[in-house]
């Protein structure tokens, strides 16, 4: 399933994930974005009421088209900044794998896909997570970037998120995007 296409029309998302979508844009951009989701049907966004999933990635589309990949990137960083953990999340392998608790919470209505944490190596600081949903593959980075850059060890100094293969990503079509993590 490629980007932006959701599994199931009748899904909705959590306003409150798409308020804190407006943490990840510069106040430069804030009023163009509102524009995009008005156009889309998502006015004024409050946290307790829930919106068309469909609406919401058409939103991303033309986020994407008008402002690029980085807007995105951008965006799922924030997402997670503002974002409450559990307490037993406090390590890296705890946090990735919370992605998808966190993801399941904030949709309702039907099929979303998934985040999984396929392969954690602590000693060689590399991990894979397998992301199959229909959220732009720049967001996805941004959300994984942002739970290293919290979890990670204290005297790790750099992280990592990439696509593992970029010809083999839903980006291109692709039913699932893997990223390589390294911190």
């Amino acid at each position: 399933m490629a980007q932006f296409t959701p599994y199931d029309e009748s899904v909705e998302v959590l306003g409150a994930a798409v308020s804190s979508f407006m943490n990840g844009i510069s106040p430069n951009f804030k009023n163009k974005i509102l524009e995009i989701l008005s156009h889309n049907g998502i006015n004024n966004p409050q946290v307790d009421v829930w919106y068309s999933q469909k609406a919401w990635l058409q939103s991303f589309l033309e986020i994407s088209n008008e402002v690029g990949g980085s807007t995105l990137f951008a965006i799922g960083k924030a997402i997670l900044d503002s974002a409450v953990f559990p307490p037993n999340v406090n390590d890296l392998k705890s946090g990735m794998a919370s992605i998808d608790i966190a993801y399941q919470m904030n949709h309702r209505g039907g099929e979303i896909g998934y985040y999984k944490l396929v392969e954690f190596d602590e000693l060689a600081r590399t991990a894979k997570m397998e992301c199959k949903n229909p959220y732009p593959c720049d967001f996805d980075r941004g959300i994984i970037t942002s739970v290293v850059r919290r979890f990670k060890p204290f005297d790790s100094i750099h992280t990592l998120v990439e696509l593992e293969s970029t010809d083999k990503s839903r980006k291109y079509g692709a039913e699932e995007s893997v990223y390589i993590i390294k911190w």
